[in-house]
């Protein structure tokens, strides 16, 4: 235990007022959302300012378009991530208690589930504004790796979503219920930060430089492909290193396998939702192949 590190003391809430006996609280994971969307915007205006960056030097839509494209993925977010939550890691609990599912404030929001709401609120509004649709999820898969990075740096400040047991000299003590393994203090894999690094920080540069440096927005498809393989492939790989939800652990299935091959080999509920990502990549990529010529 001498090599792993202590967790830092950084408190989730920046600040909190009291309001009429009311208390509200800024969060770190509120201000990843907020920050993220953000940044996530500024690129996306950033890349609609070089129409020779696009098919025909054509940009796919206007800026005014963009910011009404921006209402569309925020409701997408929140509600797609907070069902995907609902649906997929805990059904049983929100079927007994439906009046909690729209408490989002209590907690509880799945990245897959916040893909599919923007997946179908884009697919709406470009339908609406006869927008193209390969075009808008390339502009979109460019802008998102950055609010990634930034809401699995929340997830570490707020000590959850932890990595399993580890001896590796950068693992971390995290607080609350698992801290302890066996009664002595148990070290952990900062999965979170392994996500942010991967699937934020790696996927974001590659993405930028295949748009800005090589002019890879004129191949509809490949920004959007290389994103959803890429995302896929990085989460599969961290899931190795990240411990399942609760609800997937038991005294037997102690890894928390959705599908079970041994005792140690399995498939986690997080790989079995990203093998999908990486089918749709690669679909998109060698589709659009024919349009690349």
């Amino acid at each position: 235990m001498a090599h792993v590190l202590p967790f830092p003391d950084i408190s989730p809430e920046l600040f909190s007022i009291q309001i009429g006996g009311m208390e509200f609280a800024l969060r770190w994971y509120a201000l990843a959302y907020i920050v993220g969307i953000l940044l996530g915007w500024m690129i996306a205006r950033r890349a609609l300012s070089r129409p020779a960056l696009w098919p025909q030097d054509t940009r796919p839509m206007t800026k005014e378009q963009l910011d009404d494209l921006l209402t569309w993925i925020i409701l997408g977010v929140v509600v797609g991530g907070r069902l995907g939550f609902v649906l997929f890691y805990q059904p049983g609990y929100y079927l007994r208690n439906p009046l909690e599912i729209p408490m989002i404030w209590q907690g509880g929001m799945a990245f897959h589930g916040g893909f599919l709401g923007v997946v179908v609120a884009t697919w709406i509004f470009c339908a609406r504004n006869a927008i193209p649709k390969m075009q808008t999820a390339d502009l979109l898969a460019l802008s998102t790796p950055v609010g990634i990075m930034l809401g699995r740096i929340a997830n570490f400040i707020n000590a959850e979503l932890w990595g399993r047991p580890s001896d590796a000299p950068w693992a971390v003590i995290f607080p609350g219920p698992y801290a302890l393994c066996d009664d002595a203090p148990c070290a952990r894999h900062p999965s979170q930060l392994y996500e942010a690094g991967l699937e934020g920080l790696l996927l974001g540069a590659v993405l930028l430089t295949l748009a800005f440096g090589y002019k890879a927005l004129k191949k509809p498809g490949l920004i959007a492909g290389t994103f959803f393989a890429g995302y896929g492939i990085a989460r599969f790989i961290v899931e190795f290193f990240r411990l399942a939800d609760a609800q997937f652990i038991t005294e037997d299935n102690p890894l928390g396998h959705v599908l079970r091959l041994t005792d140690t080999i399995g498939i986690t509920m997080g790989q079995l939702l990203s093998l999908p990502m990486v089918a749709i990549g690669l679909t998109l990529i060698l589709l659009g192949r024919r349009q690349w010529k």
